[in-house]
Formats: C-alpha cells, sequence, structure tokens
C-alpha cells in the first residue's frame, strides 16, 4: 500500500501549536482477526447513515432512503412525522443526533436533503423535533443550504455538540469545488455552529463580515462524513473525503481556512491534476491524511475501560475497503493504524454506545457492536 505522508501540525493536543511533522507514517496493519467479533444489534438495514443511543437499549438510526427507526431492544420502530427526503446521488436522510437535554425536552437534531424553493434539485438541511414515541411533532427548520443544485454529490453531513451550548453540522461542497469551499458568502464546503435553538451564536467568526453567512465555523471542506469531540480536549475533530487520495482528518479550529480546492494531497479521478500546491498561506494542514483513499464514514473515540489497550484510540470507517480502521495517536501524531474487522462491510458510521461500545452501521447489516476477545 503507498505510503501516507503526514503534514505539519497546526494544533496540538492542548491547542498549542507544533511543529511536528510525520515523515513516516505507518503503514495499515491487519492484526489477527479472530481476536475481533460483532453481535448484530439492529439487522435489515440498507444503508444506516446515521444513529444516537436513547438509552443502552434504545437507538434512533436512520436509513438515507428517508425512513427514521426507533430501535428497542432490537425490534425497529418506524418513526412517522418526517418532511419530505430528496433522494438524489448522495443525498437522502443523513444525521440524527439528540438532544444534550433530551431526556427533559425530547427533542431531536436531523440532516437530510431536501428540496423546498419550488426550483429543481436540493441541498442539506438541518432539522429539530420533538420525538414522542414513534411520531415527531413541531418540526422545524434551523438551516439549508442554498443554492438548490440537481448535482447529487458532497452533501456532508454530520451533528455534533460541544459543552458550551452549541451545535456543529456540516455541508459538503456539493459538487461545485471551484465556488463554494472558498466564498464565504455561499454555503457548501463547510462547518457550521449554531446555538441549540437554531440561532446564530455571537462569537461566530464571520458574524461580522458583511455578506458572510453568519453560520459557518470553518471553510475549506470537500464532503465531511465524520465528525465527532475529543473526549478531553473539547475539540471538534471531523474526516472528509478527498478526491483520488487525499482524505483528511481535522482539527476544527474557528475561522479557520482548510484549503480546499487550493492545496490538496489528492488528484482527480481521472488521474489529472487538480493543484500542485500542497500547503499555502493562511490555510490549515489536515491532522492526518490518507494516500490512496479510503473513504472516511463515521468516527468517533474510545473513551472507556470495555476495550484494554483502546482507551484514547481513534477509530474511522472505511467505505472503499470495508473495514474499521483504528487509528493510534501519541505525542500529536498517528504512530500506529490497523484494520479491525477487515471486509466486514461498508462502514457508515461509528459511535460509542453509553455502555461503552462501540457500534458500527454496516451498509446491507445493520447495527453491530465490536467485541474484542
Amino acid at each position: 500500500m503507498t505510503k501516507n505522508f503526514f503534514a505539519p501540525l497546526f494544533i496540538g493536543l492542548f491547542c498549542v501549536v507544533s511543529c511536528i511533522s510525520q515523515e513516516n507514517p505507518p503503514e495499515v496493519k491487519t492484526p489477527d482477526q479472530s481476536k475481533f467479533s460483532t453481535e448484530i444489534i439492529v439487522d435489515g438495514l440498507e444503508i444506516p447513515w446515521g444513529m444516537d443511543f436513547i438509552s443502552e437499549n434504545e437507538i434512533l438510526v436512520t436509513e438515507k432512503k428517508g425512513i427514521l427507526y426507533r430501535v428497542s431492544n432490537g425490534e425497529k420502530a418506524e418513526v412517522s412525522g418526517l418532511p419530505e427526503i430528496y433522494q438524489r446521488g448522495q443525498g437522502g436522510l443523513l444525521d440524527i443526533a439528540l438532544h444534550p437535554d433530551f431526556k427533559n425536552n425530547k427533542v431531536i437534531y436531523f440532516t437530510a436533503a431536501v428540496h423546498l424553493e419550488g426550483d429543481t434539485g436540493g441541498n442539506t438541511a438541518l432539522y429539530c423535533a420533538e420525538l414522542n414515541g414513534t411520531s415527531l411533532s413541531k418540526v422545524k427548520i434551523l438551516y439549508k443550504g442554498k443554492p438548490n443544485t440537481k448535482k447529487g454529490q458532497h452533501w456532508g453531513s454530520r451533528i455534533v455538540f460541544d459543552h458550551k451550548g452549541h451545535l456543529f453540522f456540516a455541508i459538503g461542497d456539493r459538487g461545485n469545488r471551484d465556488v463554494n469551499p472558498q466564498d464565504l458568502k455561499r454555503d457548501g464546503g463547510k462547518i457550521y455552529r449554531l446555538n441549540l435553538d437554531g440561532s446564530i451564536p455571537e462569537d461566530n467568526p464571520f458574524e461580522d463580515q458583511e455578506g458572510a453567512l453568519k453560520a459557518v465555523f470553518s471553510y475549506g471542506h470537500r464532503n465531511p462524513q465524520g465528525m465527532t469531540i475529543h473526549p478531553k480536549t473539547g475539540e471538534v475533530w471531523e474526516n472528509e473525503h478527498g478526491p483520488k487520495g487525499g482524505d483528511e482528518i481535522n482539527i476544527i479550529q474557528k475561522g479557520k481556512n482548510y484549503g480546499w480546492p487550493l492545496i490538496t494531497y489528492g488528484i482527480n479521478y481521472s488521474g489529472t491534476s487538480i493543484t500542485d500546491k500542497r500547503s499555502m498561506p493562511g490555510m490549515e494542514q489536515p491532522f492526518y491524511y490518507w494516500v490512496p483513499s479510503i473513504a472516511p464514514s463515521g468516527m468517533a473515540f474510545s473513551s472507556s475501560n470495555v476495550y484494554k489497550k483502546w482507551k484514547g484510540n481513534l477509530f474511522v470507517g472505511s467505505l472503499k475497503f470495508k473495514y474499521l480502521e483504528r487509528l493510534v495517536i501519541k505525542r500529536g501524531k498517528v504512530v500506529k493504524r490497523e484494520k479491525i474487522l477487515d471486509d466486514i462491510g461498508r462502514v457508515r458510521n461509528v459511535k460509542e454506545g453509553p455502555d461503552g461500545y462501540l457500534y458500527l452501521g454496516v451498509e446491507g447489516k445493520g447495527i453491530l457492536k465490536v467485541i474484542k476477545k
């Protein structure tokens, strides 16, 4: 396998500047697969795009085709009341997340491809709603990317919460890389930050910039597919699909430009060059990147004591190579990579459950619990 090259870090474990570079990144290893197994928690799912846990025995799961399930002890019940979901290419019903105070207010958030303005095409939108049993009420759109487009690629999108009352979500560049990611007046290729009620925080980085979209937190992204909160630092970690080569992990910082498509470690799918630049002043380097691409989707830290020696490791699903990747991070860089559950299937999502176990959304299989023997 072709080696990766680790770019200079601009942020360390505690948000301090680091000059470490990974000149000899580790090759991905395939350990003895008999040490790992899975238990199917929810079966019969085609593309389980998003999931979140109500309790150890109850999960909300989205199907990309536009179905939301409430699952209790493995039994699926379809939730009614969703808005019309726009099905096009990679678009559909995407991520889902419970409000941090869900036990008291029953509020959920979800992202979806939608078509609202009466013209052709669609874009990614963020919704909130109240969940009552298996029905939604008070469904409200909090944000929608504009303009609509018929393009079927790069919708994003994941949802996470910091510990300061903010919600982060992502919209991909929508297949318009030459315009959207670098233009603060246009949606697409951005990560957004809102208050939990959908309002825009007063300290968002572009709040006072004329013409800029006020909800934008960072820009220059291609197609975010995984997002998680670091269990110790509270930082937002994100992964995104690159082109051919150059999938990235980024630590998201306020107001920063992550470079797409002006800098990239990838090339066009045809083999032609996008740019000869790997860095430019004022643009962030990825924390880590893959060449060749693994098509990352879903990402979570293991923060519990369930798995010996895995605590603090980062886990990323691979759609392309159909495995779960374990990344060991020490002193601000990746020192070890492993294929966990090699050839398990297209891993669409990765979550740490309230019981401390890792759960995977695997296309064509369902929700799987990871067991380390």
